[in-house]
């Protein structure tokens, strides 16, 4: 798919942009192409378009609209094209409280091609939305989440008063607020995530593991990372943040897009891979969550056991209560 076409999806279908509204793009010069081609589609629709370019941020700037809540009060429409999310700062939990859309399109890739050019944005969001609904009724009331797998994941996630919610490309579906990443998301209890979590995917930004890494949590927190290759990448990416809040699991999300592939090239499209699980560190607060942070990131793995309450809700990877019928 060329980056004009990604960026036509994400203007007409996922943010479904209108005449006359204001539309705010955050990059950075990094992503010029995708900054033009974006700027490119949006203008087809509204001539009220700008362009909020933020060098030299890099993993802060999350900080930046943690400190400027009010930077999108004069939009209707905000597009996170940047390398980092933006989706848990404060400036958008407030601009989703004012009925505005905000777009989470984190453009960090690792293969040297641009996002916009991805498959996984051929998405049906329709789809994506039906999915979504039947699994969202196994978290109603719910109070825990248990994740087990054959190499040695047994992790206990307290859920307890969290709403659950799904990301789906479309901000109309996520009633104002979603995502490129397509999943179902819950927050976590900022203290109450414990056992072993044995990596075996993604490290998101950074890319695949070269081999399975085992992580310990207790009490919420990371407590240790194996020391092998991959686990040493990992350490050192989290202490770049300098932020010890960034050790807690403040999310749990499972992948619902059947055109992704966990290959370490796009972390977002690592993360919304059909049937992977993830877990997100560090900033939850527009997830539904009260732990902020200085950013967030999300550790993906494959071929769980998952439980919501007791109830099986995914066996090896597969979500039962959708298959056989979601390739259809």
């Amino acid at each position: 798919m060329n980056i004009q076409k990604g960026a036509e999806i994400i203007i007409r279908d996922w943010v479904r942009l209108r005449g006359r509204e204001r539309l705010l793009i955050v990059s950075s010069r990094r992503y010029e192409t995708e900054m033009q081609a974006l700027l490119a589609a949006a203008r087809q629709v509204s001539r009220h378009v700008e362009l909020l370019v933020l060098d030299e941020l890099s993993m802060y700037v999350g900080t930046y609209f943690n400190e400027r809540e009010d930077a999108f009060d004069a939009y209707d429409a905000i597009i996170g094209a940047s390398e980092y999310s933006l989706i848990t700062t404060k400036a958008v939990k407030r601009a989703i409280s004012r009925r505005k859309r905000f777009l989470s399109l984190p453009l960090s890739t690792n293969d040297g091609n641009s996002m916009l050019s991805y498959e996984f944005l051929r998405v049906d969001t329709a789809k994506s939305k039906i999915m979504a609904a039947a699994m969202l009724d196994y978290y109603q009331s719910a109070s825990r989440i248990d994740i087990k797998t054959s190499l040695g994941t047994d992790l206990h996630l307290n859920i307890k008063g969290r709403r659950a919610g799904f990301f789906n490309g479309c901000c109309k579906d996520g009633r104002g607020l979603s995502s490129a990443s397509v999943e179902v998301y819950v927050s976590i209890v900022e203290n109450d995530a414990e056992g072993t979590f044995v990596l075996d995917g993604s490290m998101g930004y950074i890319g695949m593991v070269d081999s399975p890494v085992e992580i310990s949590l207790h009490h919420g927190r990371i407590t240790s990372i194996e020391h092998n290759k991959s686990g040493k990448k990992l350490t050192e990416y989290i202490r770049r943040f300098k932020d010890p809040r960034m050790y807690h699991a403040s999310e749990f999300g499972i992948g619902l897009n059947t055109y992704s592939r966990c290959r370490g090239c796009c972390y977002i499209e690592d993360e919304s891979a059909y049937g992977t699980f993830h877990i997100g560190f560090g900033r939850n607060i527009a997830l539904g969550g009260v732990h902020d942070a200085v950013g967030h990131f999300d550790l993906v793995a494959h071929n769980a056991d998952i439980y919501v309450d007791n109830q099986m809700i995914m066996e090896q990877g597969r979500i039962m209560i959708l298959e056989p019928h979601i390739y259809i």
